[in-house]
């Protein structure tokens, strides 16, 4: 369980607050949903953002859920960036595999392959993209409730 050089990265530049991590094996995926984590308790501490717990708890479940996905089926390391502007929270993830996952519609019957569902449900965007080497994945998550629903704007 080893981040790379360079993995924690932060940056702070107008209104914007930005984290990222590389990782490299299946047990990084705890470390990076508490990079998550801490990154939105900073996010509340240092800068002053609000950041619902509905809104942690859903940016913690997307990194999970892409992380393990990126691990499961890449081959290399991942990156995983953690960006806020605009009151929300972009995740992003890029990994060395070029294929592009398949969205699978809901099926309570199936075992597993939830993963984009999941991460669909908890964001306002999902984008895939190829890159001239692998992929990114990119979902944008609010942080902030409605007071009426308490899921994220």
């Amino acid at each position: 369980m080893e981040l790379v050089a360079g993995a924690a990265e932060r940056l702070l530049t107008d209104e914007v607050v930005s984290v990222s991590g590389l990782f490299e094996g299946s047990e990084d995926i705890a470390v990076a949903r508490d990079l998550a984590g801490d990154f939105l308790a900073d996010a509340q501490a240092v800068h002053g953002l609000t950041v619902s717990e509905t809104a942690r708890g859903a940016v913690e479940l997307v990194v999970s859920e892409l992380v393990t996905n990126a691990r499961k089926y890449a081959p290399g390391p991942c990156l995983l960036t953690l960006e806020i502007a605009g009151g929300a929270v972009e995740v992003t993830v890029w990994d060395s595999s070029p294929t592009l996952p398949v969205l699978m519609g809901p099926d309570p019957t199936r075992i597993g392959r939830h993963g984009l569902e999941i991460v669909m449900a908890l964001g306002q965007s999902l984008s895939l993209h190829r890159e001239p080497v692998g992929k990114r994945i990119t979902t944008v998550i609010p942080l902030t409730d409605d007071t009426a629903t308490g899921r994220p704007l």
